[in-house]
């Protein structure tokens, strides 16, 4: 998990990148009706400004947020590090997944009418059991899997100076 700023930033590009492909293609499927090949590529028509979206909210707005409600839901004293990592990761997809499906509703949807709100809360509803079941099965995961793997240079060689200053 991070241990500071920078390492907040890159764990969080990493997050909002898989996390918005994901939600981008399953919105594509829930348009379109199927899953084919073509999808997958046509994903990057959406992905770069939603992923920008996705990581300005994180890092201004939703993680310290995620991490007060997240903090509501188990005591840190007393809950071990996975489920303090699930309650943040269902805090953080609770208030991302509103936010987010607000974007792709004003961006990407036929929403300029009277129906906007209709539309952004089914939007919402639709996305928030995928985006649920993807942040904790795929794009949590393997976002920790890569973050461990980028940082674990640094992580090794703090460990014996750490062990060196106590003996």
């Amino acid at each position: 998990m991070p241990k500071n700023k920078f390492q907040d930033v890159i764990f969080t590009i990493i997050m909002a990148s898989l996390m918005v492909y994901g939600m981008v293609a399953y919105n594509i499927v829930l348009n379109t009706g199927s899953l084919q090949n073509w999808v997958f590529g046509a994903v990057f028509h959406e992905w770069p400004i939603m992923t920008l979206i996705a990581i300005a909210l994180e890092l201004v707005f939703v993680g310290k947020l995620a991490m007060k409600v997240a903090f509501r839901l188990v005591n840190p004293r007393e809950a071990g590090p996975t489920q303090i990592m699930l309650a943040i990761s269902a805090a953080s997809v609770w208030i991302m997944c509103p936010c987010m499906s607000f974007f792709a509703t004003l961006l990407f949807k036929d929403s300029y009418n009277a129906q906007f709100f209709a539309i952004w809360v089914q939007t919402t509803v639709m996305n928030f059991p995928m985006a649920l079941m993807w942040q904790f099965f795929f794009a949590g995961p393997v976002t920790r899997r890569i973050f461990g793997a980028i940082f674990r240079e640094k992580n090794a060689e703090a460990a014996p100076a750490a062990q060196a200053d106590r003996g």
